[in-house]
């Protein structure tokens, strides 16, 4: 079995409204250290070993569903769990 972390992000040249809202609000309560905001999505798998190599798995079912390849860009970590 494996779990998987799936980041999903916009693309740096999508313009992110939701971010600019939340930079705009981290300014309005004095976090001007804060100079930009992208917001993103964090999705946690857990695929089951099978015939299928599990880093092709992964790359489908992200291609496919959990991310808009026109406009956002993703990335993952496997990581092999242990039978307990």
């Amino acid at each position: 079995m494996y779990k998987v972390k799936v980041y999903v992000t916009l693309r740096e040249s999508v313009l992110d409204p939701q971010g600019a809202a939340v930079k705009h609000s981290l300014q309005s309560l004095s976090y001007n250290e804060v100079s930009d905001v992208r917001i993103g999505k964090y999705m946690e798998l857990t695929v089951e070993k099978s015939e299928r190599n599990v880093e092709d798995v992964v790359k489908e079912v992200c291609e496919r569903l959990l991310a808009n390849p026109v406009i956002e860009d993703y990335r993952y970590e496997i990581e092999e769990c242990v039978a307990q």
